[in-house]
């Protein structure tokens, strides 16, 4: 059962992700950074969708489990999107953002394909283990993934503010969720796996709105700084 502690995470969370959209259209910044903005419209929508099955079916009830590894990989494919719409951003002048997307599409299909390997043998529930091994790889993917951009900010010389500050809270989330998943294994039965859950779930859209709300569309770190950060 959840206690009132886990409602209150919940309806925070989901009143920060509404958030981020607001503070998006209100700086005008929808549409160009609309892979971010449609991941936390995905992630508002799953949290309700989530709360109402809840409600009628139960926390052990097989629906609400079921519902929930489906839009866990949901979410976590649109939020592997929204890193390679980074991508796309940051090597845009180079003319690769085409290359981007058939990179990231291709990423995808064959870490669908590895997961199904993993559990091509599975007797019962193979649709669900495959959702949820998909989840768990595609965090350990975007994670590495996350450094690479960062990588290629430093050595382009990247100084747009947004960007910088996009990339860096999701290199903390999917870090943080690929070491949340590793305890899991490591220690099953562990809290402080769902404790980083709950903590991931606040930060993303914290940070994201403070980035839209407070970070001008033109503002520039000094080259100074960013070639400070490649040493």
């Amino acid at each position: 059962m959840l206690s009132p502690l886990d409602y209150a995470i919940w309806i925070l969370t989901s009143a920060m992700e509404l958030g981020v959209v607001y503070c998006a259209l209100r700086t005008r910044s929808f549409l160009r950074f609309f892979p971010l903005n449609f991941y936390m419209l995905v992630a508002l929508a799953s949290d309700v969708a989530r709360f109402t099955i809840l409600h009628h079916y139960g926390f052990s009830s097989a629906n609400y489990l079921y519902f929930y590894y489906y839009s866990d990989a949901l979410l976590t494919i649109c939020l592997f999107f929204a890193l390679m719409a980074l991508y796309s951003h940051v090597f845009k002048e180079m003319g690769a953002a085409f290359y981007v997307r058939i990179g990231a599409i291709i990423v995808l299909v064959l870490t669908a394909a590895v997961c199904f390997m993993m559990v091509m043998h599975s007797e019962h529930r193979l649709v669900t283990r495959f959702v949820s091994e998909l989840s768990q790889n595609l965090h350990f993917v975007g994670a590495i993934l996350t450094y690479v951009l960062w990588s290629a900010v430093k050595k382009l010389r990247e100084t747009r503010t947004r960007l910088i500050q996009f990339t860096l809270a999701l290199g903390v989330y999917f870090s943080a969720f690929a070491a949340s998943f590793a305890m899991s294994v490591l220690y099953p039965g562990s809290p402080y796996s769902g404790l980083a859950t709950y903590a991931m779930g606040l930060w993303l859209p914290l940070a994201w709105g403070y980035t839209f709300l407070k970070v001008p569309e033109g503002a520039r770190l000094a080259t100074s700084r960013v070639a400070a950060g490649a040493r």
